[in-house]
């Protein structure tokens, strides 16, 4: 938006979230994140799941992501978004390695991710923030113990040596604490303790425990409430900004991923439909399966869809 002088006036990502940035800013950061390397790179993957019969034996095969191909630099958020079922949290899951890919390639920071790849050095790089934080909290260790677990799994590394003492797993579990907004007495609670957002708090603390490089972050803000969405989406930005972190960012909320992402991917049954820049997708989609997405949003005006401008809102005495 621009004033009278010409100059820009900032205006919200989204207002739900309330973060005001200039389009300017928004530009830059683009600009910005054009010099940087890949950090990621996926080529034509494919993964498939049998089908089996009552005796157990394979009858078919259900491909759950098809012909899939993206990068993704260095301190970028991409955000992938698609209906559920559609083949994201797979997605997400294999790049951790966590479903082998039938199919295609996986390159990291220049090692190609395949079953015979260093796994256990790898794992520190690449972490994942859950969808439920209540079920990927251990309910018999307390909140300490459950932030340190990767830094006691991990402390065999030569650069996590220092974690081998108790009190340096201490130290560091009551900065990630402090970092996310929790008092550090938290680390002696247990996960029932907690309300939602603050149980999403601390599974992000456990994410960022190794500092990795990439964090595939599945849906994590929605089973929370509107208010606590915007809580924890301004922390993994200001994360991101202080550690420079990479996201892979899933969800089926296109304005949290139109907040978060650099860039937003559009998945459908398995296939990308589409690949841009938020602002790109939103007032100049290309795909039809894109432009019934955002259709569905309420009071979405845009340009392409008469249906959901200013005029037409005010015409329907509905």
């Amino acid at each position: 938006m621009v004033e009278d002088n010409g100059t820009l006036r900032p205006k919200p990502l989204d207002p739900k979230f309330g973060v005001w940035v200039t389009e300017a800013d928004r530009a830059a950061r683009l600009d910005q994140l054009a010099t940087e390397p890949e950090l990621l790179r996926v080529e034509h993957l494919r993964v498939d799941f049998p089908i089996r019969n009552p005796l157990g034996a394979k009858r078919s095969y259900f491909v759950a992501v098809q012909d899939v191909s993206f990068s993704i630099r260095r301190g970028e958020t991409l955000g992938l978004v698609g209906e559920s079922g559609c083949g994201k949290t797979t997605l997400g899951r294999t790049l951790l390695g966590l479903i082998p890919p039938t199919a295609g390639t996986i390159t990291f920071d220049g090692q190609t991710l395949s079953r015979q790849a260093p796994w256990h050095r790898l794992r520190a790089d690449l972490q994942l923030i859950f969808q439920d934080p209540y079920s990927s909290l251990n309910p018999r260790m307390t909140v300490g113990d459950a932030i340190a677990e990767p830094l006691r799994v991990h402390c065999g590394q030569e650069r996590f040596h220092r974690y081998r003492r108790l009190d340096a797993r201490r130290d560091r579990v009551a900065y990630l604490l402090e970092r996310v907004g929790l008092p550090v007495a938290a680390m002696h609670r247990f996960p029932h303790e907690f309300s939602g957002g603050q149980r999403q708090r601390i599974c992000i603390a456990r994410a960022l425990a190794l500092n990795p490089q990439l964090v595939v972050a599945d849906e994590p803000v929605s089973a929370l409430d509107v208010s606590v969405q915007a809580q924890v989406l301004n922390l993994l930005k200001e994360l991101q900004a202080e550690f420079g972190l990479t996201y892979l960012f899933i969800s089926h909320d296109l304005s949290v991923v139109k907040f978060m992402g650099d860039r937003i991917m559009v998945m459908n049954q398995g296939r990308i439909e589409e690949l841009d820049t938020g602002d790109r997708i939103y007032h100049h989609p290309q795909s039809a399966y894109t432009r019934t997405l955002i259709a569905a949003i309420p009071h979405l005006a845009t340009s392409w869809n008469p249906s959901t401008t200013q005029e037409s809102r005010e015409a329907d005495p509905s």
